[in-house]
């Protein structure tokens, strides 16, 4: 457990808090949450960084998928096939992830947060409304759910991360015609098998910082269980404001950062 000040602790558990609820929402809470990680914890390498990220969001994203299990359509048996995919492409993608330095972590969270940004101003109807009716789901739209959203996001996941959950929702809603409400519940039986193999892989490799990580899923739990009700109730049309001040916020703070 690296030295923290109080008031660090005090902001991460806020920043983990903010992050299950957007997740659980919409997906890419992991667009706060590793920054914060990154931003808070300047000394410590990217690898323990990564492994603590995982530890916190598997609480958050665990309580999410229970919730939308109670109450929302999920398709549980493509979505454990997705995600049994999704476990062995992160757990590989973990195993990449021990060699990389906050360095090169900075540059590729800001590409893949300016991304994400440009979706949502381009696509102003994203998270507001129910995907358009398409043509059934056939046998192979099934497996390249399985194939490419399962181990291809599963690895990017264990690699690097953020922007994970929405990455999901945005592939299940194309790939299988599921509206947003219904492919963020989806989203969230995947992410947890990706957390869960990239979990596994960062406590073989002993880069988990445990004790912080416990804290900060008290608060990410609560977030996302908070986050999932308002999804249900409500929809994204709020949050999708807030996603966008939160990720032009940590472009602005990792950029700073990386270049001066």
């Amino acid at each position: 457990m690296p030295d923290i000040s109080l008031t660090m602790i005090v902001v991460l558990c806020l920043a983990a808090a903010a992050a299950g609820w957007i997740d659980a929402v919409v997906g890419g809470g992991g667009l706060l949450l590793l920054p914060a990680l990154l931003l808070g914890l300047p000394h410590v390498p990217a690898a323990h960084i990564l492994g603590t990220n995982k530890a916190v969001a598997i609480v958050g994203t665990s309580g999410a998928a229970v919730t939308y299990l109670r109450k929302a359509p999920v398709k549980v048996r493509t979505a454990v096939r997705i995600g049994l995919a999704a476990l062995a492409g992160s757990m590989t993608g973990a195993f990449f992830a021990a060699g990389i330095s906050s360095d090169v972590l900075r540059p590729v969270i800001m590409v893949v947060l300016l991304a994400v940004a440009a979706f949502v101003l381009l696509r102003p109807s994203f998270g507001r409304a129910a995907a358009e009716p398409g043509p059934p789901v056939t046998r192979a739209r099934t497996v390249t759910a399985i194939v490419l959203v399962g181990g291809g996001i599963g690895f990017y996941d264990g690699l690097f991360g953020p922007g994970t959950g929405t990455f999901l929702v945005l592939a299940l809603t194309a790939v299988l015609h599921l509206d947003l409400v219904t492919a963020s519940a989806n989203a969230k039986i995947v992410n947890v098998c990706t957390n869960a193999g990239a979990l596994a892989m960062f406590a073989y490799q002993g880069t988990v910082l445990w004790q912080l990580a416990a804290l900060m899923a008290l608060f990410n739990l609560a977030g996302a269980m908070a986050g999932a009700r308002t999804a249900l109730r409500k929809g994204s049309e709020f949050v999708r404001g807030v996603l966008l001040v939160v990720v032009f916020s940590l472009v602005a703070k990792l950029a700073f950062d990386q270049w001066t």
